[in-house]
């Protein structure tokens, strides 16, 4: 049994955990190791919004596609599409690096190609977070198909502590074992002629949690997809819609595409938050994810070590000065626009 967090981040606690030291999970889970030389990531999620029919928006994602493999790009990324509360198509492509100087090289040109000009029809955005790794934690129930961030991992860990029970995403971030990671200010607005840059504040949080489905069989799936995924999209809905009353800025739900572009079997919400402290409330707490929980805990439970299902997400606490929101002709509840 492993500590989520690895050796060389660890640190006299001056906070506790929620578990003592001879706590046994459940069942299995695993982490993503970078290599120790790597102190920070970045994830770079750039969407492209549209209605209806839009030739543009087909041309912006070959347009992604050819920045992410140009010199500097990312080592890995993944494109996942939603529709969102009103209606517009919104695909986003995102992409994961371990070298901040490449990134930066990387970024520059990118962002004046991104967001630096008016497209016809469609609506561009970018949303990026670099965070030093004491500020991120992974989970996984399987350690051989990485997804998201931890593709760009050296390994997986072993079997961890910190986990299946309420505080372990906590405890995983290495930050935690000496900060609160409590949120500093409020989220402003600042137009650049078109542009919109969200200026957000310390502590914001990130999460995207996934779900991969294409290793199930018959009934399996059946069982996943007429039980379970139907609550996990009330629970995602409710965020969408409502999320803001409980500090969630912005969430979306969204289906993983293939390379070739068609729909896979993949899901994952993504979502920012207020603070840490506001998604531990809502996994803890609210009826939405409590549902979630009961019916995910019931598959589990039926199926046993056969389950085939598999489950991952990131979660991110970014400083302030680890972030950038910018948007182009968006409607004004994407992503952190809806913060302001």
């Amino acid at each position: 049994m492993e500590s989520a967090i690895p050796l060389h981040l660890e640190t006299q606690r001056t906070r506790h955990k929620r578990v003592p030291d001879d706590y046994q999970p459940p069942y299995p889970s695993f982490v993503a190791r970078y290599k120790p030389a790597v102190n920070r990531v970045v994830m770079a999620y750039l969407g492209v919004q549209y209605r209806g029919v839009a030739p543009a928006a087909t041309d912006a994602l070959t347009e992604i596609a050819e920045l992410f493999a140009a010199e500097n790009g990312p080592s890995h990324w993944d494109r996942a599409h939603y529709v969102d509360q009103f209606g517009h198509e919104n695909v986003v492509s995102v992409g994961y690096w371990d070298d901040v100087a490449r990134f930066d090289a990387w970024f520059a040109p990118a962002r004046e190609a991104w967001t630096g000009s008016q497209r016809d029809d469609i609506g561009t955005f970018i949303e990026v977070l670099r965070p030093i790794v004491a500020r991120h934690e992974t989970l996984f129930s399987s350690p051989d198909r990485p997804e998201g961030v931890a593709a760009i991992a050296a390994d997986m860990s072993g079997e961890v502590q910190e986990h299946a029970y309420w505080g372990g995403m906590r405890d995983r971030i290495p930050l935690s074992q000496t900060d609160a990671m409590t949120p500093g200010g409020a989220p402003e607005l600042i137009r650049a002629g078109a542009r919109l840059r969200v200026v957000a504040h310390d502590n914001l949080c990130l999460i995207r949690s996934g779900q991969d489905w294409s290793d199930t069989e018959t009934s399996e799936r059946k069982l996943y997809l007429d039980d379970v995924e139907p609550v996990l999209r009330q629970g995602m809905d409710f965020l969408r819609d409502d999320g803001l009353g409980i500090g969630c800025y912005a969430h979306r739900y969204m289906r993983m595409l293939a390379a070739d572009g068609s729909v896979s079997e993949k899901s994952y919400g993504q979502s920012w938050w207020k603070s840490l402290a506001a998604l531990e409330r809502w996994a803890e707490s609210h009826p939405t994810h409590l549902k979630i929980f009961g019916a995910a805990m019931k598959y589990l439970s039926t199926l046993g070590p056969s389950a085939k299902l598999r489950l991952y997400h990131e979660v991110t606490v970014a400083a302030a000065d680890e972030q950038f929101f910018e948007y182009l002709n968006c409607h004004p509840k994407t992503g952190m626009l809806a913060a302001v």
